[in-house]
């Protein structure tokens, strides 16, 4: 369908190439159009845009009647039809003597009601909503799950269990083990809750984690349900809902130190991970927590910190104030950590996982 700018373009370059001396079949044939559209186009009793697209057109007369479509929805959704498809429906009612439509008819109809794919029993999947929490200070909120390390041999692994606090980024708790087991999770949880001295009666903590087996075992939610723990787990194959522990994991594999071609015992790997956890936790400054390190965000020492940097920086401008445009650097720790964020709090989650 040619637009009506475009028409009037056409005609315009055809009477331009006729004045030139051009044969108007021979203009047409550039343009794409037959003598006998451009003739149609330029007739003043022929409206200019195309009416295609708007004209009522006439049903065919053996297309379904509204009874007929009615009919077939019925049919599709009692009760000893409502888990068959229209492949199985219509035989059936052929054998009954009763014929409604085609299948392809049936297919149709329910396709554009929206039944095809789910009626009776079949309901349409609901997603589940993914666990939010906000964390304002240390042991409100924590996070753990379980990770890979690579043994002596390839397909020989250690398992890495470690719980971090989100609002610090602190490390709570951290263990290494032969397999994967919901009673190792459950003994680690009730050290790192002994190790903060925490009441969890007046400070109520949430536990967030995957769906892994052991986040989900019996002696793993018993544990949580006797300590006043709150469990929170990630939506079913969904990647990205456990952020901070996949962020430490990340940060954990990617130390230059870190031995790629595996740990030889699994002692060897306890050690490393020790010596790993204590850089984490007092040396590394990191990146969103403002380039605190955890453990003094976790101990209330950043404030004091994050003070004196303001005053290093508010020093510093007055002396050469042509180096800011503005104000200096922003020195301040979020007050709120937010775990997945729904979208109209994303805005509140100030400090990245990252």
């Amino acid at each position: 369908m040619t637009s009506t700018s475009d028409r009037i373009e056409i005609i315009e370059l055809v009477q331009e190439a006729m004045i030139n001396g051009a044969r108007q079949s021979r203009a047409c044939e550039i343009l794409g159009v037959t003598d006998r559209t451009l003739q149609r186009w330029m007739n003043p009793n022929t409206p200019m845009e195309d009416r295609r697209p708007i004209v009522e057109k006439a049903l065919p007369p053996h297309a379904l009647t509204t009874d007929e479509k009615h009919l077939i929805l019925e049919t599709v959704n009692l009760k000893e039809f409502q888990s068959l498809p229209p492949s199985q429906i219509v035989p059936t009612l052929a054998d009954r003597g009763v014929y409604i439509a085609s299948e392809s008819s049936f297919y149709r109809v329910m396709r554009a009601a929206g039944e095809q794919n789910y009626r009776g029993r079949v309901q349409k999947p609901s997603g589940k909503p993914k666990s939010t929490f906000c964390a304002t200070s240390p042991n409100q909120v924590w996070s753990w799950d379980i990770s890979y390390l690579p043994g002596p041999i390839q397909g020989l692994y250690y398992y890495l269990y470690l719980i971090i606090d989100i609002f610090s980024r602190d490390i709570m708790g951290w263990e290494v083990w032969y397999e994967e087991s919901a009673e190792h999770a459950s003994q680690l949880i009730r050290k790192a809750v002994m190790s903060q001295g925490i009441s969890l009666k007046s400070t109520p903590l949430v536990l967030h984690s995957d769906n892994g087996s052991p986040m989900k075992g019996a002696t793993m939610l018993e544990t949580l349900y006797k300590l006043g723990i709150t469990p929170s787990r990630s939506r079913p194959r969904v990647s990205n809902d456990n952020p901070y522990s996949e962020s430490m994991f990340r940060t954990f594999k990617y130390r230059p130190e870190y031995p790629s071609k595996g740990f030889a015992t699994i002692e060897e790997a306890r050690n490393w991970v020790m010596g790993f956890a204590h850089w984490y936790r007092f040396s590394h400054r990191h990146s969103g927590i403002q380039f605190i390190t955890p453990h003094q965000v976790h101990t209330g020492e950043a404030e004091a910190i994050l003070a004196n940097r303001k005053q290093v920086y508010a020093v510093a401008k007055e002396r050469t104030p042509q180096r800011w445009s503005r104000h200096t650097r922003h020195w301040t720790l979020a007050k709120e950590v937010w775990l997945n964020p729904e979208r109209s709090d994303k805005k509140k989650a100030q400090v990245s996982a990252y």
